[in-house]
C-alpha cells in the first residue's frame, strides 16, 4: 500500500470527518475469508476512482486493494447514505466558521451522456440520446448546498422543490441552523409562476428570468457561479458520462462525492 498516495486522495481533516459518518465493520463469524481492509485505504480508493473516471478494475497496484473490493464497500457505504452524511457535515463545518453565503444563491443543472437504466432519458439538447441530468443549488460563492439526479427530459422546474427542501439544515456561526436561502435565482428554464409563490410562502426572494421579457445577456450577471460549479464538477471524471445502469443511487453518490470535494476544498484554504 502506498501511504502517500492514500494520504493525498483521503488527507487528516477529511478522514476525521469521515470517521463520524461511517458505520461500524459488520461482525463477522468466526474463521475463514480476508481480513477487513481498512476504511481509509478504501475511502482513497473511491475518491479515486471518482476524480480520474477509471473503472474498479483499473485501480493503481498502490492501493493494495482489488476493485471488487472497493466496489463492495462503495455500495455498502451508498446504502447507509454515507456520502450525503459527509457532504452535509463538511457544510456543517462550512457554515460553523461563516464560509457559507446565504445571500443569494443559484439554482442549475447539467445533461450527460448515460447507458440505458432507470432515471435516463433523450436527451432533447443532445440529438434525443440517452442522458441523465445533474441538479444543484449553490450558494453565492458556488459551494453545492444540494444535488440530485434526473433523466435527461425532465423539465428543470420540476427539480427546483425537491432541490430547495433537499438543502440540509446548516450550521451558522451564529444562530439557529439555517437551510433556506435569502434570494434564490435561476435561468428560464424555472420561468412558472407557482414556483415564484412556493418560495414566496417560504420567505425567498426569487430572481427567476422571464421568458420573452428579459435577455439572455443578462442572465449571467448572478449565475455565473453556478455555471463555474458546473465546471469544478467535471473535475471528477466519474460525472462525465454515466455508466451505471440498474443503480442510479451510485451515480448519485459519486454526485455528491464531487459535492464533498469542492466544499472540503475550500475548508482547508
Amino acid at each position: 500500500m502506498n501511504a502517500a498516495l492514500v494520504e493525498r486522495m483521503a488527507p487528516e481533516d477529511l478522514w476525521t470527518l469521515f470517521q463520524r459518518v461511517v458505520p461500524p465493520a459488520p461482525v463477522r463469524p468466526q474463521g475463514g475469508g480476508h481480513r477487513r481492509r481498512g476504511d481509509r485505504e478504501v475511502l482513497a480508493a473511491i475518491i479515486f476512482v471518482a476524480t480520474s473516471g477509471c473503472t474498479w478494475n483499473q485501480l493503481p497496484p498502490g492501493f493494495g486493494l482489488s476493485g471488487v473490493a472497493v466496489f463492495r464497500r462503495f455500495t455498502e457505504w451508498t446504502e447507509a447514505r454515507v456520502w450525503a452524511k459527509l457532504h452535509r457535515l463538511v457544510l456543517d463545518e462550512l457554515g460553523a466558521r461563516g464560509e457559507l453565503d446565504w445571500s443569494r444563491c443559484a439554482i442549475d443543472s447539467v445533461s450527460v451522456r448515460a447507458l440505458k437504466g432507470q432515471l435516463t432519458g433523450p436527451n432533447p439538447t443532445d440529438r434525443g440520446k440517452k442522458g441523465s441530468k445533474i441538479h444543484l443549488t449553490v450558494d453565492r460563492q458556488g459551494l453545492p448546498l444540494s444535488v440530485g439526479i434526473s433523466a435527461a427530459n425532465l423539465r428543470d422546474s420540476q427539480a427546483l422543490i425537491p432541490l430547495v427542501r433537499g438543502i440540509p439544515p446548516i450550521r451558522s456561526r451564529r444562530g439557529p441552523r439555517r437551510r433556506r436561502p435569502g434570494k434564490l435565482c435561476g435561468d428560464k428554464g424555472y420561468d412558472y409562476r407557482h414556483l415564484r409563490r412556493w418560495l414566496a410562502s417560504r420567505g425567498i426572494r426569487h430572481r427567476l428570468a422571464r421568458n420573452g421579457i428579459e435577455s439572455s445577456r443578462q442572465l449571467g450577471r448572478h449565475r455565473w457561479v453556478v455555471e463555474r460549479t458546473i465546471s469544478w464538477l467535471s473535475g471528477c471524471r466519474r460525472l462525465h458520462r454515466r455508466y451505471e445502469r440498474k443503480r442510479p443511487e451510485h451515480f448519485l453518490a459519486f454526485t455528491a462525492i464531487a459535492a464533498t470535494l469542492i466544499c472540503h476544498r475550500r475548508l482547508t484554504k
